[in-house]
């Protein structure tokens, strides 16, 4: 397991982006409620960051093209993207948001 932050770091709603030195790629971590989401933070399109772009219940728009990622799947809804940016499966351990394996 690969520690990222701690579970109240995360506010509802918003999209932070991670990287350490344990991941060989920068994430973006989502909550929606209690639930915690975790995808590749570049969008399969272009090189922009997804975590800076909006989150729309399940769907996070990137801010360069507008494309939308479920962030549940990691697929996107519309050209410009066409393939999916990968998902990590999200423990909360000890008050801790990990991920099994970011390679």
């Amino acid at each position: 397991m690969i520690a990222l932050c701690p579970f109240t770091d995360l506010i509802s709603g918003q999209v932070i982006r991670v990287q350490t030195p344990d991941v060989p790629v920068p994430l973006a971590l989502i909550r929606v409620g209690d639930r915690v989401f975790c995808i590749d933070d570049t969008c399969s399109h272009e090189t922009a960051s997804l975590a800076d772009g909006w989150l729309d219940g399940y769907e996070l728009e990137c801010p360069m093209h507008e494309s939308r990622f479920d962030i549940r799947t990691g697929r996107p809804d519309c050209p410009p993207a066409r393939r999916p940016v990968r998902t990590h499966e999200v423990h909360v351990v000890d008050g801790m948001v990990c991920i099994a394996d970011a390679h």
